[in-house]
């Protein structure tokens, strides 16, 4: 469904199209001139000029996408930043017109802002997608029309991949994406009639409040088995597993084996060593925590 305009923005709408309208054509010559003035002297006058004769050009390419539901006084003011884009790095020494060049720019300009506006989901991620997105309904009418079924076949898929130089997966995607439409979760559900809502039927992803509990004695319990684990290691192999493990700033095993005046690989082992010894201490604490959880059920089942 198009967008409408208010009476009083269509009205300016028009004047400014009716405007461009009206506009002088440029010679090829005179919008050379003009372009080497801004290009050479940064004239503001030449380039006023130059973008004004070139107007009716938005105005004409913005047309044709008006079929999106978008504003066309919104498309014909990302048109002109197409436009003011290719007056800057217009080059007129390459003997070319501007309006040539320009249509690229304004054109690139409108698809990008149908892109980004035609739906509150981003459309158009890559150069496949834009592509699908700007000829799939076309090559889908052209097909449909010689077809005796409804719908696209997989070999009509393959042929539309074929044509756009994409993939069956892209264009499979964007027929999804095209025969869908944007609904709020805030929307009522039809068949409901207490007032739900769409977002009521979402799944909830964050853990509940008996989980995060769970997971805090759980932190809680690990971190006491690592620091009665810790305190049975020797004071040195304490300071290594302190300063390559726990702290924020890891010190080199070079510089602790400096510290402690002994050499690098010694530091290597007694660092291993203290880890084997730590992971043993915390399996057996494991193992008690669970045996005493085991046997508390068991007597509360029994009670």
């Amino acid at each position: 469904m198009a967008y409408v305009d208010n009476t009083e923005t269509q009205k300016a709408d028009r004047e400014y199209i009716r405007n461009s309208m009206n506009a002088p054509i440029l010679e090829k010559d005179k919008e050379l001139a003009l372009a080497r003035a801004w290009r050479d002297n940064r004239d503001e006058k030449a380039l006023h000029e130059l973008v004004s004769a070139y107007t009716r050009l938005v105005v004409s390419i913005a047309n044709k996408f008006r079929f999106y539901g978008l504003p066309i006084g919104d498309l014909i003011q990302e048109g002109n930043i197409g436009l003011m884009t290719a007056a800057e790095k217009f080059e007129p020494d390459r003997d070319l017109r501007f309006s040539t060049y320009a249509n690229w720019w304004i054109k690139s300009c409108i698809q990008d802002y149908v892109l980004r506006n035609w739906s509150i989901v981003r459309t158009g991620t890559t150069a496949a997608h834009k592509s699908l997105f700007f000829n799939f309904r076309r090559l889908r009418a052209q097909i449909e029309g010689t077809n005796e079924h409804e719908g696209l076949s997989e070999a009509d898929r393959a042929q539309i991949a074929e044509d756009l130089g994409v993939r069956i997966e892209d264009v499979e995607h964007m027929e999804g994406r095209l025969s869908g439409v944007d609904s709020s979760l805030n929307a009522t559900i039809a068949d409901e009639d207490n007032g739900a809502q769409w977002q009521d039927t979402l799944a909830e992803d964050a853990p509940n409040p008996e989980e995060v509990v769970t997971s805090m004695r759980d932190a809680q319990t690990r971190s006491k088995w690592l620091n009665d684990a810790l305190h049975t290691l020797p004071s040195r192999e304490q300071t290594i597993i302190s300063q390559r493990h726990l702290s924020d700033d890891v010190v080199t095993l070079e510089q602790l084996g400096q510290d402690l005046g002994i050499s690098k690989e010694r530091v290597r082992q007694l660092e291993q060593r203290a880890m084997d010894t730590l992971k043993t201490a915390i399996y057996k604490a494991k193992d008690t925590e669970i045996k005493q959880r085991k046997n508390s059920a068991e007597h509360l089942s029994a009670a």
